[in-house]
């Protein structure tokens, strides 16, 4: 048995050793499920096995099966992927600290905990127990298939990398006390995918009370889920059988992820290899149980960037009026006209703008909003920030997933030009890594150091985090209210 240490934490599944990691100490590489190989592709995560000894958590485990990205530490892809990672403040051994743990986004097909942007060490050393997970993506993680269903005894595909979550969420409950965190003070927290897996969690009948508060940062929500059916067919559609396709090599069902999630995405319709409607774990559109007030009432904090389109709609192609015309009547029907004088391109050199715009209200802006709408009229407390502030004071606006960066205090992964990093960038990600720290200690985000009040109801208020750091309100007011009139029209 090994003396008593800080870098020693005892699971419930055995011994870890972490590392000292700067101004905090960490554990890498934890399983938190077993490998989903062979039969278990495509089933809800499994408990893991415990060990005998001490086991190494001094490096990230691989990443989940997507496409490679600088920024992922993970040694490697592959499908035993379902690693989470832990930081703890170096210098308050002996407390119970509140926890904040990070659901890393990436369009459902891509994400890790080792996220270079999302260290934890940081905000660790503030007096915070992080937490980072991988969850399966892509075809590993969001295929529906008839013979998927068949075998379920909930009747239901799809949809295991929200699975994963849930269990990543349920090892935090049973385990984080074994590092200094406080099971009953656990803050769920993501960007973009992550985020709308938080918000479909948030009302799912299956999940509840694992987590106390939510940061949610660009939930990519709110917009019509594929029913079960139609996601069993697109599976379907790839010519095999469930034998086949659990028989496939790795690298070879990764190759098929285009046929069933296309570039160019569709603004206001469903689509497949993202969560799906279900039937059990998410019983119904996110949209619809929202408005019923069907989900996990808790404070919130909610926010989106300036632009959070064009990262995406910069490689369309969607050139011209017709393209862009087009692209309108497919995606609003009979209210193409409305939308048209909504987003008005007048010529082509107006089409990038206004496309990212529309792509970026549909997807992320309307459905902050719309949360945040709901859980104020169900009684509860919610802060809702923008960020602006251009980092390195670059001339493009803040695109989708900056605040990442700030969040963490991981400034030196922002996108900009080395050494073009600032003091206000510095005073942006300061004053969020203060406000998402008192959150997380169950105080409201806004100090002496910070006015934020709270979201109210109609006025569409909210913190801008800009060159300078002031409330502002009516952001997007007038596409909001349109976006919110058409998915109510097709309610």
């Amino acid at each position: 048995m090994p003396k008593a240490s800080a870098l020693i934490a005892e699971t419930r599944h055995g011994q870890l050793e972490g590392i000292e990691d700067g101004c905090a100490r960490s554990f890498k590489g934890i399983p938190y499920a077993a490998p989903p190989l062979g039969d278990l592709r495509w089933k809800p995560p499994q408990p893991v096995l415990p060990w005998t000894g001490v086991r190494l958590a001094n490096g990230f485990g691989d990443n989940c099966m997507q496409v490679p990205l600088p920024r992922l530490r993970g040694p490697g892809r592959s499908e035993d992927c379902l690693y989470l990672n832990v930081w703890t403040p170096a210098d308050r051994a002996g407390e119970v600290l509140p926890v904040f743990v990070w659901v890393p986004g990436g369009g459902f097909v891509g994400g890790s905990g080792s996220d270079r942007r999302a260290d934890g060490a940081k905000m660790a050393a503030m007096g915070v127990v992080v937490v980072t997970l991988n969850y399966r993506v892509g075809m590993f993680g969001y295929l529906a298939h008839p013979g998927l269903t068949a075998e379920s005894e909930h009747g239901f595909s799809g949809n295991y990398g929200m699975l994963d979550i849930v269990a990543a969420l349920e090892w935090v409950r049973d385990n984080i006390g074994a590092f200094g965190g406080d099971p009953g003070r656990v803050t769920v927290a993501g960007v973009s995918a992550g985020s709308a897996s938080i918000g479909l969690l948030m009302a799912s009948p299956r999940v509840r009370g694992l987590y106390h508060r939510a940061v949610l940062q660009s939930p990519g929500c709110w917009r019509p889920l594929t029913p079960l059916d139609e996601a069993e067919a697109a599976g379907a559609s790839l010519g095999l059988d469930l034998k086949g396709l659990r028989a496939m090599d790795t690298e070879t069902l990764f190759s098929h992820t285009a046929k069933l999630n296309p570039s160019v995405r569709a603004l206001t319709g469903p689509r497949t290899l993202r969560p799906i409607n279900d039937g059990w774990l998410v019983p119904e559109d996110d949209r619809n149980l929202w408005k019923r007030g069907d989900f996990e009432q808790i404070p919130m904090i909610i926010g989106t960037m300036d632009d959070e389109g064009s990262l995406f709609t910069g490689t369309w192609p969607i050139k011209t009026l017709a393209d862009y015309n087009a692209l309108i009547a497919s995606s609003f029907g009979d209210m193409a006209a409305e939308a048209a004088s909504i987003y008005p391109a007048r010529n082509e050199a107006e089409v990038a703008e206004q496309l990212a715009f529309m792509f970026g209200d549909t997807q992320f802006t309307y459905g902050a909003w719309g949360m945040a709408e709901e859980a104020v009229k169900a009684g509860q407390p919610v802060w809702r920030y923008l960020l602006s502030r251009r980092p390195g004071g670059r001339a493009a606006r803040v695109r989708h997933g900056e605040d990442v960066v700030s969040t963490f205090g991981n400034l030196q992964h922002a996108d900009v030009a080395e050494g073009a990093i600032g003091v206000a960038d510095e005073r942006v990600s300061d004053a969020i890594m203060q406000a998402w720290v008192r959150f997380t200690y169950g105080k409201e985000p806004g100090g002496a150091d910070l006015d934020w009040p709270g979201h109210q109801g109609g006025e569409n208020s909210h913190l801008e985090f800009g060159d300078r750091i002031s409330g502002g309100s009516g952001w997007r007011a007038e596409q909001i209210a349109f976006l919110d009139r058409y998915f109510e029209a097709r309610r």
